[in-house]
């Protein structure tokens, strides 16, 4: 049997569809509350045993050239690039605000910028946000530390790139979505394969050490023989890094999404029929499922991390360093430090008004409590790792996980005559065909659930 055979389930993944949660963060952001003192945030910070963790650094920068009609992001579209200006200024000052707060002597051994489209900043103004970032803190030299970017390849040339090496990234994320032209511009992204593949060559060439490209099925005018020749093309183009993501269409929440004309849409038999082409064409070519969306090249690091039960989840998705504190820089940017998540304010508006006045620019976040740092951890094992090993757990949190958990573990009986899990005295484990349904089996040790708003998430397949 194939791992294809083995991951998909079509009569599983029909009967456990339900929209939940990806967990990127435990609880999730509709749980932040508008009335969360900064305080909390602030002690988090000033937390003694905070210094023995390594610093993550979150840079959002939102502005876009043109929309794209799928997209679910925090963005500005303009084509005014005089309006990033005044934005930088504003997290330049928003990293000094912030580095007043920490031991900046910590390593930061991870650093990402995400958007909107971080390369509509220009050369310069890329180098002044990284200048300012390296002056208040501990950046690692000689490629020990982590640091990425999301490319447009409609907005990056071969200079562009060795620019961002010369700065210190050393891994792209490139948006993709799909090569076929019909798609492209139904969803109003047209980007030529070329440009892509210049992009690509131009990493290569300047040394960075993974490339990763987002796909997205389940968009307008897509079938299995067009999906197909993009899936091929890519795997030509051997990036170390696949994510696949399933096109969640919920127009009641992104307004743009109502320029595609639904009719086009996939059914869901062709959605599936999508996706098990996905699944069938990248373990065939030797990509390792991590879960979800994600495929790696077994020599990636993720691959290697989720292997060595190392694996670690937060709002970048799927990392290789876990237990880092994370800052977060720039409008709707959300922090983790601690036992505290942070947001910042969503609008521009807000977000400057604040740094103006010298203030953090936290909106809204939330605070754990010891049965929610005991879930995360639960969630993210299961997430990252595809396994619970009971005595982990109480040896860390001092309860006995069969009997604090039993509710939990009778839900999952069907689960585990369905194949998709596997419990045993002493461990849960995520089976193959668990791999695809795995937000659904986190989602049963997800105590707000019930309370939270299920159109607010999208589908789990």
């Amino acid at each position: 049997m194939s791992d294809a055979d083995l991951l998909f389930r079509p009569d599983l993944l029909a009967k456990y569809g339900a929209n939940g949660p990806r967990y990127t963060s435990y609880p999730t952001a509709l749980q932040f509350r508008d009335d969360f003192d900064p305080a909390d945030y602030r002690r988090a910070a000033a937390d003694p045993g905070a210094s023995e963790t390594d610093l993550s650094l979150y840079f959002h920068i939102p502005f876009c050239d043109t929309v794209c009609f799928y997209c679910g992001c925090n963005k500005v579209i303009t084509k005014n690039r005089g309006r990033a200006k005044p934005y930088l200024a504003q997290m330049i000052r928003e990293v000094e605000l912030q580095a007043a707060l920490f031991d900046t002597k910590r390593p930061v051994s991870q650093l990402h910028w995400g958007g909107g489209t971080p390369t509509f900043l220009s050369l310069d103004e890329m180098s002044a946000l990284m200048a300012a970032t390296r002056e208040y803190f501990a950046l690692q030299p000689d490629d020990t530390g982590e640091y990425s970017i999301e490319i447009d390849p409609r907005e990056a040339t071969a200079q562009t790139i060795a620019h961002l090496r010369s700065l210190g990234f050393n891994r792209l994320s490139l948006g993709v979505q799909d090569f076929d032209p019909v798609v492209q511009k139904a969803v109003n992204r047209i980007q030529p394969l070329e440009l892509t593949v210049d992009v690509m060559n131009a990493a290569r060439a300047n040394g960075f050490e993974s490339i990763s490209v987002d796909l997205i099925y389940g968009l307008p005018h897509q079938n299995v023989k067009t999906f197909s020749r993009t899936l091929e093309t890519m795997l030509l183009l051997a990036p170390d890094r696949i994510s696949v993501f399933g096109y969640a269409h919920m127009p009641h929440l992104f307004k743009m999404q109502r320029q595609m004309d639904e009719a086009t849409l996939p059914t869901p038999a062709e959605r599936m029929a999508l996706l098990r082409l996905v699944i069938e064409q990248l373990t065939e070519a030797g990509y390792v499922y991590i879960g979800m969306d994600h495929f790696a090249l077994p020599t990636d690091e993720l691959a290697r991390a989720q292997a060595q039960r190392t694996l670690h989840r937060n709002f970048q998705g799927y990392s290789t360093r876990a237990d880092c504190d994370l800052i977060g820089f720039g409008a709707s940017a959300i922090g983790k430090v601690g036992d505290v998540y942070a947001q910042n304010a969503k609008d521009l508006i807000g977000y400057g008004a604040a740094i103006g006045a010298g203030k953090l620019a936290t909106a809204k976040g939330v605070r754990l409590t010891a049965d929610d740092r005991l879930r995360r951890d639960i969630i993210t094992e299961l997430m990252c790792n595809l396994e619970l090993r009971y005595d982990e757990f109480e040896a860390a949190y001092g309860v006995r996980f069969p009997a604090a958990f039993t509710p939990e573990l009778e839900r999952l009986r069907e689960f585990e005559r369905d194949g998709l899990v596997a419990r045993s005295a002493d461990r849960l484990e995520v089976l193959p065909a668990g791999r695809m349904l795995v937000r659904n089996i986190a989602m049963v040790f997800d105590r707000y659930l019930g309370a939270q708003q299920p159109e607010r998430f999208s589908r789990t397949i």
